[in-house]
């Protein structure tokens, strides 16, 4: 792997909002790796929560993001997914969730500006959204480690070592 690879910007988002029970996965997976995980100094864990518009900075200043989410494809809940370049704009759109509606709005704008991360999604199909609470359901809560290893599968993909607490 070439050392510009080792110097990529590379941001892990986790999107949701944790007080809609499984619509909160994606800071719950940026949380979990956070506590199990040393990254280098150039991988950047972000708690994007539901700020929408409000992450161009983060997104902007980033060669990599991988954004972690609930993402409704119409699956069994529990199912995990990955999407990449044109898949996001569409299968996140179909959420109909307010920080979901702004991500493919926030990467456009980054795009108008000349600077588009290569963008990854790392997604589980949410059982209950609706629900207000902080838990996540116990089935995708079984997922978020499954979620963890996708990002860190990612990263490795990148030529990133990230060393166990």
């Amino acid at each position: 792997m070439s050392s510009s690879k080792a110097l990529l910007r590379i941001t892990i988002l986790g999107v949701g909002n944790i007080l809609l029970s499984d619509e909160g996965v994606g800071v719950r997976v940026v949380e979990f790796l956070n506590a199990h995980y040393s990254f280098p100094d150039h991988v950047h864990l972000v708690d994007g929560g539901v700020l929408g518009m409000r992450l161009m900075g983060v997104i902007s200043e980033s060669d990599v993001l991988i954004v972690v989410d609930a993402v409704m494809n119409g699956n069994a809940p529990g199912m995990t997914c990955r999407l990449e370049a044109g898949q996001i704009p569409r299968r996140v759109l179909a959420k109909q969730s307010l920080h979901q509606i702004d991500l493919p709005e926030v990467l456009a704008l980054c795009g108008a500006l000349d600077h588009h991360p290569e963008t990854i999604v790392i997604g589980v199909e949410p059982q209950d959204i609706s629900t207000m609470g902080l838990e996540l359901t116990p089935l995708i809560a079984a997922s978020v480690g499954v979620l963890a290893n996708m990002v860190l599968a990612e990263l490795e993909r990148l030529g990133i070592e990230v060393a166990p607490k």
